[in-house]
């Protein structure tokens, strides 16, 4: 099966390229070789290398700068997934690609089903809720996988900010009132190839579906098991999100229901304990 991944140094694109093989062949895009603020290039991109499944890695995921670069954040999230996606329906193959649970509003504390009301409260949720309509929009074979706080030994993440501040500072403090579930990207990409695969052979199952780590955490007690599990001698000190203000508001409930995707395909919420040891073990950690 020959896939189309748009994305390259990504966090699930650099864990969608290491499952490269004989029979799941992996071309990934780079920024080098698609513009993904134009969607004609990115249809143009599938129609030459003619995959079978296309897999759309790539966003504009800077939240807080898209407040102020809307027009860009709205070609990458919502423009080009929309152009991939029509352009995937035209060839019948299968489209998946990667949304979020900042399309919620982020109230309450009931865990997000696929069928709930959008009210994304950040230019990043109302860019990438576009990009969902656009894709169902398209009448393809198609999974938007709207997963939540990815996380992997790769890029710029939450892991990755708490090793570096645990080694400089002997205490820190983490917002406690946002809750969600630590995803691997790792098992994200995992999730997308499994979708893909089914989707050839069953497109009835085109749809919304939720992913992400099992048990729901605050940040705080995320920071917290990263520092016992990498033994970093660092103490957390809970503070609620009023008191680390940003440029784009984060959901304060990120809690996501998965069980349709399941259902569909047999893939569960994976435990993110054990993806934060497999990431720590590929960062070194603990350090002898």
């Amino acid at each position: 099966m020959k896939v189309l991944v748009f994305g390259h140094s990504g966090q699930v694109a650099t864990e969608l390229r290491a499952l490269d093989g004989d029979d799941f062949q992996i071309t990934a895009l780079a920024r080098a070789d698609t513009d993904l603020t134009d969607p004609a290039a990115c249809a143009a991109a599938i129609e030459a290398h003619a995959p079978d499944a296309v897999i759309n890695a790539a966003a504009y995921t800077a939240v807080d700068k898209a407040e102020s670069d809307v027009e860009t954040a709205q070609l990458i999230n919502a423009e080009a997934p929309a152009a991939m996606a029509r352009t995937c329906a035209a060839r019948d193959i299968p489209f998946v690609s990667i949304s979020t649970d900042y399309i919620f509003s982020g109230a309450g504390d009931t865990a997000w089903k696929p069928g709930d009301a959008t009210d994304p409260q950040s230019v990043y949720g109302r860019t990438k809720r576009d990009g969902e309509i656009a894709i169902a929009e398209a009448g393809g074979r198609y999974a938007v996988l709207r997963t939540s706080w990815v996380v992997s030994a790769h890029g710029k993440n939450f892991v990755k900010t708490m090793l570096r501040l645990g080694a400089e500072r002997e205490a820190l403090t983490v917002v406690a009132d946002q809750i969600g579930g630590p995803t691997g990207a790792a098992e994200i990409a995992q999730a997308c190839v499994t979708i893909a695969k089914t989707l050839v052979s069953e497109p009835e199952k085109s749809g919304i579906y939720h992913f992400s780590g099992s048990p729901d955490t605050s940040w705080a007690d995320f920071a917290r098991a990263i520092f016992d599990t990498a033994k970093v001698p660092c103490a957390v000190t809970d503070i609620p999100s009023s008191e680390y203000p940003t440029p784009a508001k984060r959901p304060l409930n990120s809690r996501l229901d998965c069980s349709a995707t399941k259902a569909a395909f047999g893939t569960c919420r994976p435990d993110w304990h054990k993806s934060l040891t497999r990431i720590l073990t590929q960062l070194d950690f603990p350090k002898d």
